[in-house]
């Protein structure tokens, strides 16, 4: 069923139930963490990813996002929630700049995704493909490092959209793992020669590299303990 039919049943129990199976046939198939779930909030009708994400009230997705990851966690597998965060539009999607309030993310956007992370938890953060507030999510080191693991305490690895890096204007790599992003993918050759690069301008410290290293080190032994 689509996220938002989740969200309509107020069921947290039975979505932990049906996470459990799917997590026994992602066990199957011998996969180790679903990109998944989804949990940006419903802002306008015609968002073309919302039938994958819950609902417009943040507490529901919270919760609702929190059952799926227990039913994983039963089965031995993990999710990957996403996009972190503010992902309202798919048009433009990658350049698209939206402007928000400190008090409507905290209250709003970021919400959801701390309610899932403290209640569950899980091994992996997906960001987005575009920014907010004059920064790529996946570049932001308030939104990766600060919130997310200062505040939240998460110790797992937090990757990219797929191809945030290529267009022209987008995120730059180097800054992704400035902020704490740990993986950029799918990852390219340009990707790497932006990150050696700055490394050896000094732009990138080598205890930020390493961080972004532990980070994925920590995410394999969970994986590893959830015995796919």
């Amino acid at each position: 069923p689509i996220g938002t039919l989740l969200g309509a049943t107020f069921n947290d129990e039975l979505i932990e139930e049906l996470f459990e199976y799917f997590g026994a046939e992602m066990k199957y198939n011998r996969i180790d963490t679903i990109l998944g779930p989804g949990m940006n909030i419903h802002r306008h009708p015609l968002n073309g990813r919302n039938y994958e994400y819950i609902s417009e009230d943040t507490i529901l997705t919270g919760k609702i996002c929190a059952a799926e990851l227990r039913g994983l966690h039963k089965a031995g597998v993990e999710g990957t929630v996403k996009h972190f965060c503010a992902n309202n539009q798919e048009f433009r999607r990658a350049d698209a700049m939206g402007v928000i309030s400190e008090r409507a993310l905290r209250e709003i956007y970021l919400k959801c995704f701390e309610i899932a992370l403290k209640e569950t938890g899980c091994s992996s953060v997906m960001t987005t493909y575009g920014p907010f507030n004059g920064l790529w999510t996946s570049g932001n080191y308030d939104l990766c490092t600060t919130v997310l693991r200062k505040e939240w305490g998460f110790d797992g690895a937090i990757m990219s959209d797929w191809n945030t890096t290529v267009p022209e204007d987008g995120s730059v790599p180097w800054k992704c793992v400035a902020a704490g992003n740990d993986i950029i993918m799918p990852g390219n050759p340009d990707d790497d020669k932006n990150i050696r690069q700055a490394y050896k301008e000094g732009k990138l410290t080598e205890e930020e590299i390493r961080n972004c290293a532990g980070h994925l080190v920590s995410m394999i032994r969970r994986l590893e303990r959830t015995d796919c």
